[in-house]
């Protein structure tokens, strides 16, 4: 530890400032810095999800944050900042750059006491250092990350005298040089949120530092609902300045909007990195500075992805980081993590499992920052429209020993999958002609492991659940992926009125906002034995109940159902085994806005059956003339020249 007197006066660079919520947000704070001091409970293994963690004294209120890097600390209280946003992730600064020691300085005014702690892979706790600072002043310690090989993080607490203590700034850093300080263009692409939009960039503008590393922010407008149109965009334009540059072109999807940011920062612009964002994000600015002087400091060219946050739940982290299980070929958490992470109840020294260092197989594209000789090297996104683009880029990017990293303390909110139906509207082609391409590209298994059968058992799933539109789509996507690679470029601008035409009129498709939209709801027959169905347990019973449900089909369609719904079902709880029970039923919606009404046919039943299992057959025996035929296009459909030509020229603004 070293007082002002010692200090010394070499060049250092920052790796992460303190940081607090610009608006004072109670819900955000426990990101930020603990409410009252919390103690991991004793019996937790390192796996489990921990219990509600005790809290002891004290309970920070938004009123004490006094601005974006100080807060108050009332006398004889303290403060902790072992949190998201303000503890150090060692682990994966040790594990992906070339930063050997991190020094840690704290500047206070009043009497105080600093304390640093730190942890292992397990979450073990140790104290590392402590200092008085007697009237005011700052410290600073020298860390080692030698021994976070796979896991662990620093942080500190401060605990005020007797008197209030303001911690008036504190940050990270270290003397390892960078040898190419790197600029970033933000690539933002927008389809009819010209509010969320300028909110984005109202937050990027508000921060001078991140408006230092910026060269460009580019607005890719996709949409109808032009951004200039906002009320509130002349401001923001007026304080970006020279810096923002809104490009418009037709509907191509995240693929095609994010390449085409990718395109202008890389070709276009002298960036060293281009940084992806979703129009509907709520970006942490300060996240920014830390993936771009991560990726600085990395010691290969690295893709630097940030975390998801909840936007409806704000304290609640989405994933801690995300793999593709290959031989299933299907994203999920990684192993070890848990899914929707709550701050609030679990803070990071109560949740042992956050301690472990996560390695990741792709990073969302909500925040992912690219760097333009990565882009140079492997091309643009391929043209997937929306789903797997994000994923299909760093398994590709792997491939070209290029890694991912999530790193901790760099975030948007959005909001969660949990509010969205995209696997049963109009994204379900998406989802199921992009995940098979991606495995076509990138399974290292015959046939592409469990692909093909899990694929034709999910469509058995939606065909016994009435989401006859769903599946129709579904088929739809694998006839056009077995059609060659040459429709991806030339079916993106018109893929998504096909779909939609298609939808329209189709009663499963069809979401009614108005909640006596439907006739009432009426069942002729009560369930068996007055019970409501229950989940079919273990995979014998899901087994039996999708026999059951096959077999149910062949009956005849009551004709009362075709004048009333038979059940009225939380879009929750719309499983197939029990959907398949019932000859009509009117299903909420994801978000709770409507309600669609499907309804039993037992010819559309039959023909979307033997058709499906025609296409995954034909699947699953040309599949390595296809991941062939694939894998020799992939460049091609990846090149500046080959979306140049879908955009119809890069000069349209």
């Amino acid at each position: 530890m070293k007082t002002d007197s010692e200090r010394s006066d070499h060049t250092v660079t920052v790796l992460q400032r303190l940081v607090f919520p610009a608006d004072a947000d109670f819900d955000t704070l426990p990101l930020y810095v603990e409410r009252g001091v919390v103690r991991p409970l004793p019996e937790l293994e390192e796996d489990d999800d921990p219990l509600p963690p005790v809290q002891l004294e004290g309970n920070v209120h938004p009123d004490q944050v006094l601005g974006r890097h100080s807060m108050t600390i009332p006398g004889g209280t303290r403060a902790s900042f072992a949190t998201y946003f303000n503890a150090f992730p060692a682990s994966y600064w040790r594990r992906w750059t070339k930063v050997t020691t991190v020094t840690l300085s704290v500047t206070v005014e009043g009497d105080a006491d600093v304390i640093v702690y730190r942890t292992n892979a397990r979450g073990d706790q140790n104290r590392v250092d402590n200092t008085h600072v007697d009237g005011g002043g700052s410290v600073e310690f020298t860390l080692s990350l030698d021994q976070f090989g796979d896991g662990g993080w620093y942080w500190y607490d401060v605990v005020a005298g007797l008197a209030d203590v303001t911690v008036v700034d504190a940050q990270w850093s270290t003397s390892t040089a960078i040898e190419h300080r790197g600029r970033v263009s933000i690539g933002i692409t927008t389809f009819n949120r010209p509010e969320d939009c300028v909110a984005l960039l109202t937050s990027l503008a508000s921060e001078p530092a991140v408006l230092d590393v910026v060269d460009t922010v580019f607005v890719v407008d996709q949409g109808t609902q032009k951004v200039e149109e906002d009320p509130a965009f002349d401001a923001v334009a007026r304080a970006l300045g020279s810096r923002l540059e809104v490009i418009h072109q037709a509907n191509l999807g995240g693929s095609g909007g994010f390449s085409r940011s990718m395109h202008e920062a890389t070709y276009h612009r002298d960036s060293r990195y281009v940084l992806l964002l979703d129009d509907d994000a709520l970006v942490e600015p300060e996240g920014i500075l830390r993936a771009l002087t991560f990726a600085d400091l990395a010691r290969v060219p690295t893709i630097v992805g940030g975390h998801m946050l909840t936007m409806h739940a704000k304290s609640t982290l989405h994933a801690f980081g995300e793999r593709v299980n290959l031989y299933r070929f299907f994203w999920g958490p990684a192993p070890r993590t848990l899914h929707s992470h709550d701050f609030s109840q679990y803070p990071l020294r109560a949740a042992r499992w956050l301690h472990r260092r996560v390695d990741v197989d792709y990073n969302g594209w909500w925040m992912c920052l690219i760097p333009t000789e990565v882009v140079r090297e492997i091309g643009f996104a391929l043209p997937m429209f929306i789903k797997w683009d994000d994923a299909e880029y760093s398994l590709r990017a792997r491939e070209h020993d290029i890694p991912t990293v999530s790193l901790p303390g760099a975030a948007v909110w959005h909001v969660s999958w949990a509010d969205k139906d995209d696997s049963i509207d109009w994204q379900a082609y998406h989802h199921a002609r992009n995940r098979t391409l991606a495995a076509l590209l990138h399974s290292p298994y015959p046939r592409g492991g469990r692909l093909v059968w899990e694929s034709m058992a999910a469509q058995v799933k939606h065909v016994l659940s009435m989401q006859y539109t769903t599946a129709e789509l579904r088929l739809m996507a694998l006839e056009d992926l077995m059609s060659g690679p040459d429709h991806l470029h030339a079916t993106l601008p018109t893929k998504l009125t096909e779909i939609r035409e298609f939808r329209k009129g189709q009663s499963d498709a069809t979401v009614v906002k108005d909640p006596v939209g439907f006739p009432a709801v009426r069942r002729l027959k009560p369930p068996k034995r007055g019970k409501d169905p229950t989940e079919p347990a273990g995979s014998l019973g899901r087994y039996a109940a999708a026999v059951a449900g096959v077999l149910r089909q062949g009956r005849p369609v009551k004709p009362t159902s075709e004048a009333n719904p038979e059940a009225a079902i939380p879009a929750a709880d719309s499983k197939w085994w029990l959907l398949s029970q019932f000859d009509s039923a009117l299903v909420s919606s994801a978000d709770g806005s409507g309600a669609a009404w499907y309804k039993r046919d037992r010819e559309r039943f039959t023909d979307l059956m033997r058709r499906s299992a025609d296409v995954h057959r034909r699947l699953a025996a040309r599949w390595d003339e296809l991941s062939e035929e694939y894998r020799e296009a992939s460049p091609t459909l990846t090149a500046p020249q080959a979306w140049t030509a879908t955009w119809g020229g890069v000069d349209e603004r």
